[in-house]
């Protein structure tokens, strides 16, 4: 079959005179581009490899409850999500979490997550919160941040997290508040992630406002610009918000919106090759091919590459490495001694703490007031997350199986929670595992983007979106996406 999207009989003069545009992919991203594309007046057919739409904001059944097994939340340093969730007649399910903060495991003990801050990066060194993580002599050390140089630690072409945050603000504040966020949201050791992909902004903002403290206070006030929030500081976590009934919402409003406008969604298709042709591109999966005016490819960067690369070879060299194996636990108990909520919204885990293999606990129905009214009284949904990038050594992932998942679950949500939780208590439960949903955006990241887009955009009718490109969360994937489309419909005209 070519031309893969058929002809509507209701009008098939003008359908014949639309352009066919092919997305590979129906994650987020594959699913905004489609969007885009058939607002600009193009015939569109999505192809996903999978038989399920939306990538990493999934969704599972845990004992009756319908829960998202992926992204849970969105930052609100933009208004990109808000307003697509606008856009799709969800403004009324928008939420904040609830007030409550979140907290941070150190090998010596639980301390409140610090407000105001950005990848656990402080605005003020001598909040009481930040002081009583890092102590006098580590306030003091990061206090030096004020009177640095701003050229030091945003001279250099390409930074690590750790590099930046070390060299501005010492040791303490990226063992004991930065890398347990970063762990927790990105899965990996700061040492080893861009600091422009993770938090872009971030080192421009040292130049315009002279420190990082400083540059940290900006980005956070913006953000609560762009949410509507108050200008005052707010607990730590609280920089999200979320849809009642699940981020899984997003996705199924997406898809609806995408069958009223005509698109053609194709689960379970893998496209295994793609090839240059006169009239575009045509995209080969399984038995069948289709044509493509505009092909958009929304992949991990991986495959991505794997599929342009014979018809791209520049990209072979820019391939990025794989993110890590994310795998996570969610557990329905009834617990009526988890309704004081003893961690807040949950916890980060440092990575030297001794006796805890998690990287995080989400006390989801303490996160999310909608939910704990589903759930009921004394019942409680937790989330405990698994798998950092270092934990290889270089290797393979580290797999553990759901049983040996379950037990670690359970002596490490105990021991973060200060609750004993049983087998006992369990209602239900799940293991949900992510292979490279989260990129991984190693130093010098930023730059292979730019040649990796140099390169799409030489070789005609091609878009390549996604998390790889964008950078980590559903803020940047979202406001990314809909940038690279829209400057292929500025005019009006149909895309080609």
């Amino acid at each position: 079959m070519r031309g893969g999207h058929p002809t509507p009989a209701s009008n098939p003069a003008a359908t014949a005179a639309r352009p066919p545009a092919v997305v590979v992919g129906g994650g987020i991203s594959g699913l905004i581009a489609a969007r885009e594309l058939a607002a600009a007046g193009s015939a569109v057919t999505v192809l996903e490899a999978s038989s399920a739409w939306g990538g990493c904001v999934g969704s599972h059944v845990v004992a009756g409850l319908h829960l998202d097994s992926g992204a849970e939340s969105f930052a609100t340093r933009s208004s990109a999500v808000a307003d697509l969730a606008r856009e799709l007649g969800l403004a009324d399910r928008i939420v904040a979490p609830h007030p409550g903060g979140a907290w941070v495991q150190l090998p010596d003990g639980p301390q409140e997550l610090p407000k105001t801050g950005v990848l656990g990066i402080p605005a003020n060194a001598w909040d009481p919160e930040v002081r009583r993580s890092l102590g006098l002599a580590g306030a003091i050390r990061a206090s030096f941040d004020r009177w640095l140089p701003a050229s030091v630690g945003t001279s250099s072409d390409v930074t690590s997290v750790s590099a930046l945050v070390r060299t501005r603000m010492g040791k303490r504040v990226l063992e004991r508040l930065v890398s347990p966020v970063v762990g927790g949201v990105h899965s990996a050791d700061p040492a080893l992630l861009d600091v422009d992909m993770v938090a872009p902004g971030l080192r421009a903002g040292i130049r315009a406002h002279g420190s990082l403290a400083a540059a940290v206070a900006a980005q956070r006030k913006g953000a609560s610009s762009s949410s509507g929030a108050s200008s005052g500081p707010a607990k730590a976590g609280s920089a999200v918000a979320g849809l009642k009934g699940g981020m899984n919402t997003l996705v199924d409003a997406l898809v609806a919106d995408l069958r009223e406008r005509g698109v053609q969604l194709l689960t379970d298709r893998r496209a295994s090759d793609v090839v240059k042709t006169r009239q575009g591109w045509r995209v080969t999966a399984g038995d069948s091919q289709y044509d493509a005016g505009r092909l958009v490819v929304a992949l991990d960067g991986p495959a991505a590459v794997g599929l342009l690369e014979k018809s791209l070879p520049e990209l072979s060299g820019l391939r990025p490495a794989p993110g890590p194996l994310v795998s996570l636990v969610t557990m329905v108990v009834d617990l009526p001694q988890l309704d004081d909520r003893p961690r807040g919204t949950g916890i980060l885990v440092a990575p030297e703490t001794p006796g805890i293999k998690a990287k995080a606990l989400t006390h989801a129905t303490a996160k999310w007031d909608w939910l704990a009214g589903e759930a009921g009284p004394g019942t409680h949904v937790l989330r405990l997350s698994y798998g950092r990038r270092e934990e290889a050594g270089g290797g393979a992932d580290v797999v553990m199986d759901d049983e040996s998942l379950l037990a670690s679950a359970l002596e490490d949500a105990s021991a973060l929670l200060t609750v004993p939780v049983s087998r006992a208590d369990i209602v239900d439960w799940d293991v949900v595992r992510w292979a490279g949903a989260l990129p991984f955006a190693a130093v010098g990241h930023k730059q292979r983007v730019a040649q990796a887009r140099q390169v799409c955009a030489a070789a005609d009718r091609l878009t390549v979106v996604g998390g790889w490109l964008a950078g980590n969360g559903l803020a940047a994937v979202v406001a990314d996406t809909r940038t690279q489309l829209a400057s292929l419909r500025t005019d009006g005209s149909p895309i080609l």
